[in-house]
């Protein structure tokens, strides 16, 4: 599992214009899998663990409304970044993910973010 991660990670890092930083965090305890930042002044630990609280927040208004819908990304735009959590379909972890929004292309970051995380969702 640590290789898929670690493959992961590398290839948003790689790939993804204008790449700042990745976590992969446990919905249920918090814990991040594993981080990774481009930016030594970015924690991507400290982010996500807060994040978490928005994707709790959001679950319980699905279920406030009765609405029978999973979350499958969050996207937060910044005046310089863009945030973007992504739920794993088993709900179990997501992904926080931040590019600069200067260089990056949402379409083609979220994109890349869904082709490299198919062995992640079979790995986790």
């Amino acid at each position: 599992m640590k290789e898929i991660i670690n493959d992961f990670i590398e290839n948003l890092k790689s790939n993804v214009p204008g790449f700042i930083a990745v976590s992969i965090t446990d919905v249920s305890s918090g814990e991040a899998y594993d981080s990774f930042t481009a930016n030594p002044d970015f924690d991507p630990n400290l982010a996500s663990a807060y994040n978490l609280g928005v994707v709790k927040a959001k679950l319980k208004a699905i279920d406030a409304l009765g609405l029978n819908e999973e979350i499958q990304d969050i996207t937060i735009t910044l005046s310089s970044q863009v945030h973007i959590i992504n739920i794993a379909p088993s709900g179990t972890y997501f992904v926080y993910l931040a590019v600069d929004s200067k260089e990056a292309n949402l379409g083609i970051t979220k994109a890349l973010l869904n082709k490299y995380k198919v062995e992640l969702n079979n790995a986790l």
